[in-house]
């Protein structure tokens, strides 16, 4: 085993350089947390990791501030293409930012044109790879996340000679299973590379980024040990179960962490007390000013419930707006701060219309409130559908604010019914309803509320616990042979 472990960790996006999505979280701490591990928690190993980005227009780092490294052509059919790498560092960190004309023509991280995404990514993760050959510091694993990512390790496995001496292994975190890219047959021949042909594949997966990233790659780890079994399901698995299941020895659930000096109530300057489970008096401070600020009725006695993300499908936020009128006469105050879908959108106003003086439609992106919302709601709503992982629901208890969610993903795995919040089976407001009732009846009993909101800030969901677990997956690639098939090493660019 060497003393030292190389990851080359490859990603769409990642804080602080950009942010569109939970992956941006993942990708900012968890590269972070690896290389701060002790030599005694990663398997007597250092943890050498690097993180390799795609240099958008709107990074958060202006271009002359990054050195060059190198420059290299990535093959693509009727010509190669010229990728620019530079460097600069985080927190001591190595950071690789890959630049190239797929890359510098759009205009965000994610388009509106799934073509465009496709060639975008698959310049990049091919470049990526390319760039792990050439660099002088040889990686020991390469850690895609996504399917932005995955097609580096269809290459990997794909162009892979059995020549080289150095071994590379791959690890791929699947995030969100749903999200797979789309039709790329086109960039595959593009960039020299054929659909699969696997018996045991459904055939319409067989030129889609994330199918070929899950067949590539050495070790799948989804973002929750519940979100790891649900995908071997037709329920979750999106077409994908029985494949999943040939290789579910292959799969490990490992949870996501929480960037704790970021979310940390005793610190947060948003707030307008700090606060800690010792003193959570102080809590009611920020009730009061949430209330004040949103225009509610100021009164520390009334349930104050909160959602906050993405409305879509997924989180089932038609199920929250559909349960919350149903609770009659009870007191309850509820806000909502988030965009997505305009249908819910607008049937977010239309609740906040009908119920003046109960409900806040924030439909917004706004930081600050947001950190206020965790500090000064009582419970905090996630019916999600299906939910990998989820960080809402850990912020949340971290404040005081317990979590009632839908018995899924991450939810399942970090909610305890009871103890830190308060879970319900089915995706539909009936369901829902009856937690929300339990809930506050609990709440009406403040001494147990203030049990309940002392168990949930206890909870370590710190980024070096998740670590600890990817370091084992590490070492059991470097340690062990894979018996279905043979290790990929680091490929030419070219086939």
């Amino acid at each position: 085993m060497p003393s030292t472990i190389k990851v080359l960790f490859l990603a769409a996006e990642a804080e602080p350089f950009i942010k569109v999505g939970g992956l941006a979280d993942v990708a900012g701490s968890l590269p972070l947390a690896l290389r701060c591990l002790s030599p005694s928690d990663a398997g007597g190993a250092v943890l050498d990791v690097r993180l390799v980005l795609p240099l958008y227009q709107n990074i958060h780092i202006g271009t002359e501030a990054l050195p060059p490294v190198m420059t290299f052509p990535v093959f693509r059919r009727g010509g190669d293409l010229k990728a620019q790498v530079y460097k600069t560092a985080l927190n001591g960190m190595p950071v690789y930012f890959i630049a190239g004309n797929p890359i510098s023509a759009s205009d965000s991280v994610y388009s509106t044109d799934p073509a465009a995404d496709r060639e975008k990514f698959a310049f990049f993760s091919l470049a990526a790879l390319e760039l792990a050959r050439r660099l002088d510091w040889q990686p020991d694993i390469l850690h895609a996340n996504d399917w932005h990512t995955s097609m580096a390790l269809y290459a990997l496995r794909s162009r892979r000679t059995g020549h080289d001496k150095q071994p590379l292994h791959s690890v791929l975190t699947v995030h969100n299973l749903p999200y797979m890219g789309g039709d790329g047959t086109d960039v595959l021949s593009a960039y020299g590379l054929a659909p699969l042909e696997e018996a045991s594949f459904p055939p319409w997966a067989c030129s889609q980024p994330l199918p070929l990233g899950l067949w590539s790659a050495d070790a799948l780890v989804p973002v929750s040990p519940t979100y790891a079994s649900e995908i071997l399901t037709p329920a979750f698995g999106c077409g994908l179960e029985t494949f999943l299941q040939s290789r579910a020895g292959a799969i490990t659930g490992i949870l996501n962490g929480l960037d704790t000096a970021t979310w940390d109530p005793a610190k947060d300057e948003a707030l307008a007390a700090n606060f800690t489970a010792e003193e959570l008096s102080a809590r009611a401070t920020n009730k009061a000013a949430l209330q004040k600020q949103l225009g509610l009725e100021p009164d520390p006695c009334i349930p104050l419930l909160a959602s906050i993300g993405r409305m879509d499908h997924q989180k089932g936020l038609d199920i929250t707006l559909t349960a919350l009128p149903q609770l009659g006469d009870r007191p309850w105050q509820f806000v909502l701060l988030g965009t997505g879908d305009p249908a819910l959108e607008d049937q977010a106003r239309q609740l906040q219309a009908k119920h003046p003086d109960r409900v806040r439609a924030a439909v917004r992106f706004d930081a600050p409130l947001g950190h206020l919302i965790y500090a000064g709601a009582d419970l905090f709503l996630m019916p999600s559908r299906y939910e990998p992982c989820g960080l809402a629901q850990m912020i949340a208890m971290r404040y005081g604010c317990l979590p009632l969610g839908r018995a899924t993903g991450g939810l399942k795995d970090t909610i305890r019914e009871g103890e830190t919040g308060f879970l319900f089976q089915e995706p539909n407001a009936a369901s829902m309803l009856e937690a929300l009732e339990r809930a506050l009846s609990t709440y009406a009993h403040q001494k147990e509320w203030k049990k309940l909101q002392r168990s949930a800030m206890g909870k370590d969901f710190s980024w070096p616990r998740s670590a600890r677990q990817y370091a084992m997956i590490y070492h059991s690639l470097l340690s062990q042979q894979r018996h279905e098939k043979s290790v990929a090493t680091i490929p030419n660019s070219k086939i």
